[in-house]
């Protein structure tokens, strides 16, 4: 089978052509600019490659409940050409094949859940930390939406008493994704987090919001196993970090064989940053199967 694969940024648009069994076999990446511009140039790409269906994650907010006359739309974003553009409808129409659509960090969750380090587990969260902090939940083998989707990079956290930094979010200053989003540290520190690798006072605090984040996280949606990637993840320093807060902040109060070793609880992404795309391949697997 030839399956389409669109991770839809909003950066760029990762476009892949893979199959079954989630293998990858050729890929481009689309700056993205306005859909005028940008979406000729997918619906060309996949025209011209005779996919059997199409898997897209995307940025967000995204409209993604089926009843609702803007399934498949981008709502409210800050990349403001795309803001009520009918991404799915689109490429439904101008493709003509099933198209399976979610947010691109379920994509990422799915594509773990189904051929990398969460496989065999029925619940886990997948949280991309990179320009944005987004989150992809896992639940009881399916992928979490509710009246939305999970938007837990938005989840409000205790300042550190050392930080004397405003934030970021225009609607929430002590939230995740404004106090430990990648622009988030550049604007703190002056430089970005790459720049910033043998600073010690940097990952400490990184790591403590991120802790307290994922303790949040664990009570709230017990899941067997959390995968953090993302940008700011390549700070590979940061594991052990977070798994010492983490134990600290959660103080004894659960009692779980999961929560016995954290170096399998709070892991890296397992697929080679594929699994995005991988995860979109097995959207549209999804929608053949329906």
């Amino acid at each position: 089978m030839r399956i389409g694969a669109l991770e839809a940024g909003g950066t760029k648009m990762v476009c892949a052509v893979g199959d079954e069994n989630g293998n990858i076999l050729e890929r481009i990446s689309i700056p993205t600019e306005t859909p005028a511009i940008t979406m000729p140039k997918i619906i060309d790409y996949f025209k011209e490659r005779n996919i059997e269906a199409l898997g897209i994650g995307t940025f967000g907010p995204v409209d993604l409940d089926k009843k609702s006359p803007t399934y498949g739309y981008i709502t409210v974003t800050p990349k403001l050409a795309w803001a009520h553009y009918d991404l799915y409808g689109t490429l439904k129409e101008a493709l003509q094949v099933p198209v399976g659509l979610d947010t691109d960090v379920n994509a990422s969750a799915l594509g773990e859940a189904t051929w990398g380090i969460t496989k065999g587990l029925d619940n886990s969260i997948y949280i991309t930390i990179g320009t944005g902090v987004g989150i992809g939940v896992y639940v009881d083998g399916k992928l979490l939406h509710g009246m939305l989707h999970p938007e837990g990079g938005h989840i409000l956290l205790a300042k550190h008493p050392d930080d004397n930094y405003k934030g970021r979010c225009p609607f929430h200053p002590n939230c995740m994704e404004s106090l430990a989003a990648g622009p988030a540290v550049e604007e703190r520190w002056g430089k970005k987090g790459y720049e910033l690798a043998d600073r010690e006072e940097v990952w400490e605090l990184e790591s403590y919001y991120i802790a307290q984040a994922l303790v949040n996280y664990t009570l709230m949606l017990s899941p067997r196993r959390i995968i953090l990637g993302g940008g700011l993840m390549h700070q590979e320093q940061l594991f052990p970090l977070v798994r010492k807060k983490f134990q600290e902040l959660l103080n004894g109060y659960l009692k779980t064989k999961e929560l016995e070793d954290l170096e399998t609880f709070i892991v890296p992404p397992s697929l080679n940053d594929n699994q995005g795309i991988m995860g979109c391949i097995k959207l549209a697997l999804n929608e053949i199967e329906k």
